[in-house]
């Protein structure tokens, strides 16, 4: 027994040089994990962000930016930002949100700016916001600050207005300036700005429209911002309506009595047309009728080279003869024909 405890266990000298061994392995270990994530440990460990040495080499494992990471989740504790694992901004969430394409830096200053402003915003709802394709900073800003929104959208000449016609016909071209606050509440699944021209657009078209003269527009510009603010224009929109101001307003031309211009042209071709028409049935009457009158004139034709045979059968017959006349007779201009029937002779 003696032997085998003299041959398998290591003497001082032996467990020295293997324990300076592994230290040493130790000592390099923690060298190259100080040399590639110490820094950005021991920053978020000066600033109480709490990022572990396991999360960074996990984000290196991951391909994660440690860089933009550790950084955000330092501004955050500064800020007063919870960071707790429970319902705050951890290290997993952010790890989280990258993989999934969100962009942690603008969640991180868009939460920043809505706690400077009072505003309720959790984690949660920023990073769904930020996945569902809007700027989460530029949402609370807008929320902060309302911004201007042109209606109709301007042109690259920068004079598109929107057209619409009174009662009594005229134009008028109005163009319209449309104050909005982000609402954050409804910013997932709400209509964006394009809805909110349109609705807007066709607010005041339809005011302009109920107006009796364009003069009581002009007059009261104000009845058309109130009357698109009655339809409730920011329903189901990512917007809340704050005022609508008339920027520009012009009379444009009459478009009724360009109608009724139109309608007489109209009803003067009608009625043009309706005159051919009776003209080509007057001219084809009038046809028919020397039509008719040529027939006659046959009729009559062959009628009139009936008599002549007449008459003659009359002489061979006997049935005419010519009475002399006295002298006196003579004298004057005409003959007296005196036809007998031999038949009253006799």
């Amino acid at each position: 027994m003696e032997v085998l405890a003299n041959a398998w266990l290591p003497n001082g000298n032996q467990v020295m040089w293997g324990a300076a061994a592994i230290g040493f392995l130790i000592a390099l270990v923690v060298v190259g994990l100080f040399s590639k994530w110490g820094s950005y440990w021991i920053q978020a460990y000066m600033s109480g962000a709490e990022v572990s040495m396991t999360s960074l080499i996990g984000m290196t494992f991951l391909k994660l930016d440690h860089r933009m990471i550790v950084t955000a989740k330092i501004m955050a504790t500064q800020a007063g930002l919870p960071i707790d694992r429970q319902s705050g901004m951890s290290t997993a969430r952010l790890q989280a949100h990258t993989l999934a394409g969100g962009d942690v830096m603008n969640v991180v200053k868009g939460l920043i700016a809505a706690r400077r402003a009072d505003i309720d915003l959790d984690f949660e709802r920023a990073s769904a916001i930020d996945l569902a394709g809007r700027d989460v900073l530029q949402a609370v800003q807008t929320s902060v600050s309302p911004r201007v929104i042109h209606c109709p959208a301007k042109d690259s000449q920068g004079k598109k207005r929107l057209s619409a016609v009174a009662k009594n016909g005229v134009e008028l071209l109005v163009s319209v300036r449309v104050t909005v606050r982000t609402n954050l509440e409804q910013l997932i699944g709400g209509a964006t700005e394009e809805t909110i021209i349109a609705r807007v657009g066709q607010g005041i078209i339809t005011a302009i429209g109920s107006a009796k003269s364009h003069m009581d527009v002009l007059e009261m510009p104000s009845q058309i911002s109130v009357g698109a603010l009655a339809h409730g224009l920011d329903v189901n929109t990512a917007f809340t309506i704050v005022s609508i101001d008339i920027a520009d307003i012009d009379v444009g031309e009459n478009i009724g009595a360009r109608l009724q211009s139109d309608q007489a042209d109209a009803d003067i071709r009608i009625a043009r047309a309706a005159a051919e028409v009776r003209r080509a049935e007057a001219n084809a009457q009038i046809q028919k009728m020397s039509a008719l009158v040529v027939e006659n004139q046959a009729f009559f034709v062959l009628a009139e080279a009936k008599v002549p045979i007449a008459l003659a059968e009359a002489f061979r017959a006997g049935r005419m003869r010519v009475a002399r006349l006295s002298a006196d007779q003579n004298k004057q201009p005409n003959l007296n024909l005196r036809i007998h029937d031999e038949r009253s002779s006799h």
